[in-house]
């Protein structure tokens, strides 16, 4: 779960993207197509999506590792559009950690403090190392660490000079999925712990879901939605979002008020309106309960541990449902479909007139 009460909200925007297009010679299409978002003070921001989307060259023209054909972006009220890496004041914590091999854990970290007088040089990369929980470690060499240290000595190294803002790119994809886990609640402590507002591109819709406090959802270059983790899952801008964020069940329906009729019955939705709908319904939305007048067959399960996911054939769909794991229902058992609580509605023929 995440935390947004210690974000500042008061002075504005640390970070303004407005209006980014990039195109390359050898793509079909703009890599960015007119991308706009906002980040406040300490605030962690998810881009979120499947390769290809422009997640990358979102957060490559933010450092200023490209130029934008179009747009504008400002840090601090900065127009900072065409100024390059190191002019800019942002810190980057590259997918492969980009560690000097040739340098200790502590002359690593004290690289960026390389304008300071030896003194502070000295007195914050102690600061920084204790933060990271390597102090013992300031003699070591990379290649003498695990992944997951390595990655908190890079982070170590980028929020050395206190920079306002962070963007790390897929920080945790050489990780295995265990330590995966683990080190981005760390590093989401970390960042908040030092202030700093942070940009983390991913593909990876668990780890937005953990460590953003806003998910930017792209696809073709665009934003499709940005908001809170919680409401990005639980209500879809469209079913590209849904499907993405999740496992959707995306049913066909005509809404009446708070009611939405479908082939399994009236479901609530989260909102009135009238016409034909489209609903994106979680598979934990759904409640199975066995039933022999039942409006469902169970036709498939995959054993999840604390779960099971069921396929379950109405008339002729096939519905994505979870049950806990004590209540195992085998194929062919007929069931009841319910929802436990009203579902997203992300498309609409006819509003309601107020």
């Amino acid at each position: 779960m995440t935390e947004t009460a210690d974000i500042d909200r008061s002075s504005g925007p640390l970070l303004a993207a407005r209006d980014l297009v990039r195109h390359f010679p050898s793509a079909r299409g703009a890599a960015v197509a007119g991308v706009s978002f906002e980040v406040m003070p300490g605030e962690l921001i998810a881009l979120l999506g499947p390769s290809g989307c422009g997640k990358t060259t979102t957060l490559r023209l933010t450092g200023g590792f490209e130029r934008p054909d179009a747009g504008t972006i400002s840090l601090n009220g900065r127009d900072v559009t065409n100024l390059p890496p190191e002019k800019r004041g942002i810190g980057f914590v590259f997918q492969d950690y980009a560690l000097f091999p040739h340098l200790s854990v502590a002359a690593n970290v004290a690289f960026g403090l390389r304008h300071a007088s030896v003194a502070d040089q000295r007195k914050r990369t102690a600061q920084m190392l204790e933060m990271v929980g390597l102090a013992d470690l300031a003699e070591r060499m990379p290649h003498q660490l695990s992944g997951g240290q390595q990655q908190r000595v890079a982070l170590a190294r980028t929020l050395a000079p206190a920079p306002p803002l962070v963007l790390l790119d897929e920080p945790f994809s050489n990780l295995d999925a265990a330590l995966r886990v683990e080190t981005r609640q760390e590093v989401r402590r970390l960042l908040k712990q030092a202030g700093s507002a942070a940009i983390l591109v991913t593909h990876d819709q668990e780890e937005a879901l953990a460590l953003a406090d806003r998910i930017a959802v792209m696809h073709a270059g665009r934003i499709l939605q940005m908001s809170t983790p919680d409401d990005v899952y639980r209500r879809p801008a469209d079913e590209f979002v849904a499907r993405f964020i999740g496992r959707s069940n995306i049913v066909p329906a005509c809404a009446n008020g708070f009611l939405a009729q479908t082939d399994f019955g009236d479901l609530a939705i989260d909102r009135t309106m009238y016409g034909n709908v489209r609903l994106a319904v979680k598979p934990e939305q759904f409640v199975l309960t066995p039933a022999e007048d039942g409006n469902g067959v169970v036709i498939g399960r995959e054993f999840r541990g604390h779960d099971q996911l069921y396929w379950v054939r109405v008339g002729g769909t096939e519905i994505m449902a979870i049950a806990a794991t004590n209540s195992l229902l085998t194929i062919g058992t007929p069931v009841r479909l319910t929802t436990s609580e009203p579902v997203a509605l992300f498309e609409q023929a006819v509003a309601e007139n107020s």
